[in-house]
């Protein structure tokens, strides 16, 4: 078997964690794809998976060779497109992370244009809280909201979603608007953490008279969530007061059911970025692709001072 092709059962495998479901998702028969492997791993001398009866993982000579596998193979597959100067013709897989949110709300409407403009794209599209291994899980591009973390990625800011405080009319009803940040005392605010057992944050805002400077105040709250659906969801069920960007409840503010509180005190407006593998060449996929998120993304988003992006 053609070793590209190896390379490229080798991949699959390595995400999927199985022989049966990777040859399943290529259409390939098991054998075949054990074959391939049993082939790469003498050409190559080393082992690159460990083989359970309920498992498969890579080894560290594995994740090495993983890495480089798929550089190469998106170095192909940008080689072949080179001299294409029409990007309708594009071919490929585009795999993609980002928040939940966005993702329902904004790209899977628009999506349908996009994959007509590219109609030889593929898109694995993941939506998950938790923050993927973009290199280990073979993405190529993640959207992110909230400030970055130092990493090997490249970053590509887009702008700022504007944040606001919120509570339900019935929560508000029954506990009172609070007024200023001393009544924050009396009130329930639902905490959010990536990882439940973390330390929450509290209530977090900025002074008008110190605008430069970001501050929180530490609150009380019966409810804890990891998840930005759930985080919404207990806000509408009357459990408290959240902090999330004014996009994703706009249409309840406008309704009335959920209401703003301390405007004056919003939280400080927060980054939306695209992050990618620090690669030589950026296929031409994955820049169109991001080129068309930041395009669709634009009139969500807002600059540091909290100014609608021209």
């Amino acid at each position: 078997m053609k070793l590209l092709e190896s390379m490229k059962i080798y991949l699959r495998v390595a995400e999927q964690g199985s022989f049966t479901a990777a040859a399943d998702s290529l259409g390939l028969s098991r054998a075949s794809v054990s074959s391939a492997i049993q082939q790469l791993e003498n050409l190559l001398g080393t082992r690159l998976l460990h083989r359970t009866t309920r498992s498969v993982q890579m080894t560290q000579d594995g994740q090495v060779f993983y890495e480089r596998c798929w550089d190469l193979l998106a170095d192909m597959d940008e080689l072949q497109n080179l001299f294409r100067e029409d990007v309708s013709e594009l071919h490929g897989r585009l795999r993609v992370d980002m928040p939940l949110p966005i993702a329902r709300d904004l790209v899977i409407p628009r999506l349908p244009e996009f994959l007509r403009m590219h109609p030889g794209l593929e898109v694995e599209l993941s939506s998950t809280d938790r923050f993927v291994d973009l290199v280990r899980e073979g993405f190529d591009c993640v959207l992110r909201v909230g400030t970055l973390q130092d990493s090997s990625l490249i970053a590509r800011p887009l702008g700022y979603y504007r944040m606001v405080s919120c509570a339900s009319a019935a929560y508000l009803a029954e506990y009172g608007t609070p007024r200023n940040l001393d009544d924050l005392a009396g009130h329930q605010l639902i905490h959010y953490v990536l990882t439940l057992g973390a330390r929450p944050p509290g209530f977090e805002y900025v002074d008008p008279a110190e605008p430069d400077v970001e501050q929180s105040i530490s609150m009380q709250g019966a409810v804890t969530v990891n998840n930005t659906e759930a985080y919404l969801e207990a806000c509408i069920a009357g459990l408290g007061i959240i902090q999330v960007p004014e996009v994703g409840v706009r249409s309840y503010l406008e309704s009335g059911e959920l209401k703003e509180i301390l405007p004056e005190y919003r939280p400080a407006p927060m980054p939306v970025s695209l992050l990618y593998a620090n690669r030589r060449h950026l296929p031409k996929r994955v820049q169109v692709f991001m080129a068309w998120i930041a395009e669709i993304m634009q009139p969500r988003l807002v600059d540091a001072a909290g100014k609608r992006l021209s």
